[in-house]
C-alpha cells in the first residue's frame, strides 16, 4: 500500500464527500451519520476538524465561502481541489484492486486453536455462532429501515456475506469436531490427554506409523518364507517335467535308429 500524505481514512471520506457537494465539517459528520459509515470505517468525528485542516495544508481541499445562520457560528465551506480529486481516486483505487491480509482475531485464536480441550472448543464455537445469528438479524432490522439506494450501502452487504460465510463455517467445524472426523482429532485428544507438547505427540504419531509399516513388512516377509517350499517344489516339479520330456525325445530318437538298422 502507498504511503499518504494524510492517511488517516477519515481523509478519504472527507475527500469522498466534497467531490459530492462543498460542505462544512458539521455537514460531513451528520452525512456520515445518516449513512452509517462508521460501521464500515473507523470514524473519529472528534478529529474531523483535525484533518480538514490537514487536507488544506496539503492543498487536497480548499475554503469556498464562510457562512452564518441565524446566531450560529461562522462555517467555512470547503471543496475539493483538483490534486484533491486526483488523490481520492488513487487512494479509492488501490483500495478496491488490492487485497491486503487482514489479522483478524478469530484467525488468531484458530491458529492456537490445540491449547484448549476439544469439548471445550466446541462449546465455546457454538456461542460464537449463537453470535453470529443475533448479529445477523439486527444487521437485517437495522437494514430493513434504510431507505437509501443499495449503492450507498453496499458494503454492508459484502459484510453480511462474511458473517454468513463465518456462521455457516464455523458450524461445519463444530461438527467435525463432534463427529471426530477433523483430521488430528486424537493428536489433539491425546495431548490433553498426556499433558505433552504437540510435537511429543507429533513424535509419537510419527512413530506408531514407523512401526506399523515394520510389523507389516515382516508380515509380508513371513508369507513370502511360507510360500518358499512350495515354490521350490513346484520349481522341482517343473524341472522334472522338463526332464522327462527330454528322456522321451532321447528314447524316441534311439528307437527310430533300430528300426532303421533292422530295414
Amino acid at each position: 500500500m502507498s504511503r499518504r500524505k494524510v492517511s488517516n481514512p477519515l481523509a478519504l471520506v472527507v475527500l469522498g464527500l466534497l467531490l459530492e457537494k462543498p460542505m462544512h465539517p458539521y455537514e460531513m459528520s451528520r452525512t456520515l451519520r445518516e449513512r452509517h459509515k462508521e460501521g464500515s470505517i473507523k470514524l473519529n468525528y472528534g478529529s474531523l476538524y483535525s484533518v480538514v485542516d490537514k487536507l488544506v495544508a496539503h492543498g487536497f481541499i480548499e475554503p469556498q465561502e464562510t457562512v452564518r445562520e441565524g446566531r450560529r457560528p461562522e462555517r467555512t465551506i470547503y471543496r475539493a481541489t483538483a490534486a484533491g480529486r486526483a488523490e481520492f481516486e488513487d487512494w479509492l483505487s488501490e483500495l478496491l484492486m488490492t487485497p491486503v491480509k487482514e489479522y483478524t482475531q478469530f484467525e488468531a485464536g484458530l491458529s492456537l486453536l490445540p491449547g484448549l480441550p476439544p469439548d471445550e472448543v466446541v462449546a465455546l464455537l457454538e456461542r460464537r455462532c449463537e453470535q453470529l445469528e443475533r448479529t445477523l438479524a439486527s444487521f437485517d432490522a437495522t437494514h430493513a429501515n434504510i431507505n437509501l439506494p443499495r449503492l450507498l450501502w453496499i458494503e454492508w452487504d459484502y459484510v453480511r456475506a462474511h458473517l454468513e460465510t463465518d456462521l455457516r463455517w464455523t458450524r461445519q467445524l463444530v461438527q467435525e469436531i463432534r463427529e471426530g472426523s477433523l483430521e488430528g482429532i486424537e493428536l489433539w485428544r491425546s495431548f490433553h490427554e498426556h499433558g505433552t507438547s504437540i510435537d511429543d505427540e507429533l513424535d509419537r504419531s510419527v512413530d506408531g506409523d514407523k512401526a506399523a509399516g515394520t510389523r507389516k513388512a515382516g508380515d509380508t516377509g513371513t508369507a513370502d518364507d511360507a510360500r518358499g517350499p512350495g515354490h521350490t517344489d513346484e520349481a522341482r516339479s517343473v524341472g522334472s517335467h522338463d526332464e522327462s520330456g527330454a528322456g522321451e525325445t532321447s528314447r524316441s530318437s534311439t528307437t527310430g535308429a533300430r528300426l532303421r538298422r533292422v530295414r
